[in-house]
């Protein structure tokens, strides 16, 4: 539980297409509170598809979006703490989320990750130095990591990884 920060500007487009697109053009025109409170259920969706798509499940999942102060929530039941961990990492690593309250609760609870804001000129091999100690460990990261890295060598400044204990 708690509030996670991310950089808004860095991410997976989710926004600029589709419904999610149509409406927010729609409360920029006219920013009624109805139209703000459908850009940002539009929004609270895209983002839930997102997560559903890299086959991150968690019982009664919800995901709302406040597009005011750029803030996803997200609740519902993982069955680890590694998936709630991935959940709040792929609905923070949405362009124009900034922050992420985790409401998850969890069914197996451990230990939980640390986290890690990359930089321009990281690599997983140098993070996992600075986080273990040992640059060998670098693969703990990229699994932690699945399915939203697919390439251990394609990490971007301002995405956000979970680095578990060893």
């Amino acid at each position: 539980m708690g509030l996670l920060s991310f950089i808004k500007d860095a991410g997976e487009k989710l926004f600029g297409s589709g419904e999610a697109k149509a409406a927010q053009d729609e409360a920029a025109k006219a920013p009624t509170a109805e139209n703000q409170a459908r850009a940002n259920q539009a929004a609270a969706d895209a983002i839930k598809t997102y997560i559903n798509a890299l086959g991150l499940q968690a019982k009664e999942l919800a995901v709302a979006f406040d597009g005011a102060s750029c803030t996803a929530t997200v609740s519902g039941i993982a069955d680890t703490q590694a998936t709630c961990e991935k959940i709040v990492v792929a609905a923070g690593n949405v362009a124009g989320v900034s922050s992420v309250v985790n409401n998850l609760s969890v069914a197996e609870a451990t230990a939980e990750s640390r986290y890690y804001t990359v930089v321009r000129g990281d690599t997983l091999s140098k993070i996992a130095k600075e986080m273990y100690g040992n640059a060998g460990k670098y693969p703990v990261i990229f699994e932690a990591n699945k399915p939203m890295l697919k390439d251990p060598d394609k990490i971007y400044p301002g995405q956000v990884l979970r680095i578990p204990p060893l």
